[in-house]
């Protein structure tokens, strides 16, 4: 018989499951509102996978909320602009309307929120896999143990064993293209005369379609997110075909040398999940467990983090979990799902070539401020 532990005291608990982006946010949020947090994360350590990463002015406000805004943005980038070129020439560039956005890497973003758990007393569990929950409250271990909690956050990415175990309807498809992402030095000076501190998306659809969105991160790191189909060999190679990439954009063969050495680099494939519901009993799932989205619109963080905040905001206005859940879902849903149907449309379509593609309703998401909970445009 599986061994249960109950939570004692008046506070109340929550057994959070994934050390993401998602985990953490919803840790430090509950915390910060007066939960017991615990945060099961199955690696041996609390480290971030990836490379970078954009957040926009809603993740940004997120940061704001749980105290981790300037230890991010000490260390992260604001390009001047989002340029796009089609064939190696410049076809667009924005500026959002003073949008805040801001580019990082993976690890630095992941550093400031652990930071910011320890800080606040989340409590951690490293090598501690969850492979089940019940909507009644109980989380299941890889080891037998049986942990109760008045809530449980399932932030355990796109193959969720949380949601899994559950059984909430989901619907998962795979685009057509796929993307390699790498962290490399910029090498700046090496790239020769043009505005390297612009993140630059460069396409071309001839010879072969290729893509690479170049992303100064800081002043020494650069991150490369380098897309092709998945049926071209040569371009969903990993690690990467130096000559295919140098040929299609020869510019960046500096970078592109320091990125042929990654023998870490992955391919991944961009997927879409959409369920049911994120909710069920006192079990709520956030981040890519609940609704992964393609890429297009740099999202996919920014809307885990409001979610997960949003969550943490809604349990301290509501005393019953049971009842919070379905309310938070109905707020907040709206906005990820209509960001998550145009990122796959966008990538379908491969959108962003055409260049000003980030219109009022592409930025939606990225508009929203959920300390105030209201979606404006910036003045």
């Amino acid at each position: 018989m599986a061994n249960v532990n109950k939570t004692p005291g008046k506070a109340r608990r929550a057994e959070v499951a994934g050390g993401g982006f998602a985990g953490l946010t919803a840790a430090i949020a509950l915390r910060q509102n007066g939960w017991d947090v615990r945060l099961h994360e199955k690696s041996s350590d609390l480290r971030a996978f990836g490379a970078g990463i954009y957040l926009w002015h809603n993740g940004l406000r997120v940061l704001e909320g749980l105290g981790a805004l300037e230890d991010v943005l000490n260390g992260s980038h604001t390009p001047p602009t989002y340029e796009t070129w089609m064939q190696n020439k410049s076809v667009s560039k924005e500026t959002f309307h003073g949008l805040p956005w801001r580019v990082m890497t993976r690890s630095h973003l992941h550093n400031a929120l652990v930071r910011r758990a320890n800080d606040v007393g989340v409590e951690f569990r490293v090598n501690s896999e969850a492979i089940a929950a019940d909507p009644a409250g109980r989380l299941t271990l890889q080891t037998g143990e049986v942990l109760e909690a008045d809530l449980i956050v399932g932030a355990d990415g796109v193959g969720s064993k949380v949601r899994d175990s559950i059984g909430f309807k989901q619907e998962r498809w795979a685009a057509t293209d796929g993307i390699i992402r790498l962290i490399v030095p910029r090498l700046k000076e090496r790239l020769g005369e043009g505005e390297w501190d612009n993140t630059i998306d460069m396409w071309n659809f001839s010879p072969r379609v290729q893509r690479i969105l170049y992303s100064p991160c800081n002043d020494q790191e650069l991150y490369l997110g380098m897309m092709a189909p998945a049926s071209d060999p040569r371009g969903s190679r990993v690690p990467i075909d130096l000559e295919v990439w140098v040929e299609m954009f020869p510019f960046l063969e500096p970078c592109l040398v320091e990125a042929a050495k990654l023998q870490s680099a992955r391919y991944d494939k961009y997927e879409t999940t959409k369920l049911d519901s994120w909710a069920k009993g006192k079990v709520a799932l956030v981040g890519d467990a609940a609704n992964a989205m393609c890429p297009a619109l740099a999202q996919g963080a920014g809307c885990a983090m409001v979610n997960a905040f949003s969550l943490a905001q809604d349990m301290a206005t509501v005393s019953s979990v049971v009842d919070a859940l379905p309310q938070w879902e109905a707020r907040i849903r709206g906005i990820t799902d209509r960001c998550q149907a145009l990122s796959a449309d966008y990538a379908a379509n491969r959108s962003l070539s055409k260049g000003n593609m980030f219109t009022p309703v592409a930025l939606e998401a990225a508009c929203y401020d959920p300390l105030r909970r209201v979606s404006s445009w910036p003045q």
